[in-house]
């Protein structure tokens, strides 16, 4: 009210209104309601994930073709690239923890072991146009980069650093190079999403170990829950994210030892393990 009038003064103020301006971030009805479509940043790339101790550590026996069967896909293909940290990362965590080092620490440290391999890798596949980014501009500048050149590689582990969640069993981050590698191809909605190991995909038992292992060429998350394999070829997280993804709803698993399969995985064919998400019944 003004002193003159007694009247209540006109409120020019421009008020924001919003879905979610007055509600609980914690209500289920509220979160069930952002239930949306969600745009594909990147629908034409494709993420290949190459394993560090499956691939990158056996050197140039393992490493060399696989170079050259991704070189060969970057001229028809745009990829990014994911790498673990390997052996590397696995003497880290058998150190950290031996001194007691909590899974934030552990996940921090991680990210330095798969860098270096990404450089590794990134070097070879330098002739290519292949190009490695710094870190802390890669996902700002990844759709930018990625129309400039044919493909790109990242250091696989997420940057959750000392906020990576505590594991359920043991202290080594469960969010590893897999996991990352995943997580960015959900975010950026590319076309495939392909784990290049030293498998040709999953089976029953290890196949390292049992000469009797049978083969899965498909199976869905809930499926592989239900098994609950002792072992598998990619991080266990995986199986939390893509059973709530919205975007790249499968991944598949193919043997790098066997690079010609990678052609054939990026067109979408199965040449290894496909694991999806349960359809909505």
């Amino acid at each position: 009210m003004t002193e003159a009038t007694r009247e209540p003064a006109v409120d020019r103020r421009h008020h924001v209104r919003s879905l979610l301006m007055r509600e609980s971030l914690l209500d289920k009805g509220v979160m069930s309601s952002t239930e949306t479509p969600v745009v594909r940043m990147l629908p034409d790339a494709h993420v290949i994930k190459v394993g560090g101790r499956s691939i990158l550590d056996g050197g140039k026996a393992t490493t060399y073709p696989l170079v050259e069967a991704i070189g060969e896909q970057l001229g028809e293909k745009k990829l990014i690239i994911g790498v673990g940290g390997g052996v590397r990362s696995r003497h880290t965590f058998s150190i950290g923890i031996d001194l007691g080092l909590p899974t934030g620490v552990l996940a921090q440290l991680a990210l330095a072991d798969a860098l270096g391999n990404a450089h590794m890798l990134g070097t070879l596949l330098s002739p290519y146009g292949v190009v490695a980014p710094p870190p802390e501009v890669f996902g700002h500048l990844l759709p930018l980069i990625i129309q400039a050149v044919p493909g790109v590689i990242f250091n696989g582990d997420p940057p959750y650093s000392l906020w990576e969640r505590p594991a359920g069993v043991g202290r080594i981050p469960p969010h590893r190079s897999d996991a990352g590698a995943y997580l960015l191809a959900e975010c950026f909605g590319v076309a495939t999403m392909t784990l290049i190991k030293d498998v040709d995909g999953l089976y029953d038992k290890d196949p390292k170990e049992h000469s009797d292992a049978a083969f899965i060429d498909e199976i869905t998350v809930g499926e592989l829950r239900q098994r609950k394999l002792p072992t598998l070829p990619f991080d266990r997280v995986l199986l939390d994210l893509l059973a709530n993804a919205r975007l790249v709803t499968r991944i598949q698993v193919i043997n790098g030892l066997e690079p010609e399969r990678l052609a054939a995985a990026l067109r979408g064919e199965r040449v290894g393990t496909i694991v999806k998400k349960d359809e909505a019944g």
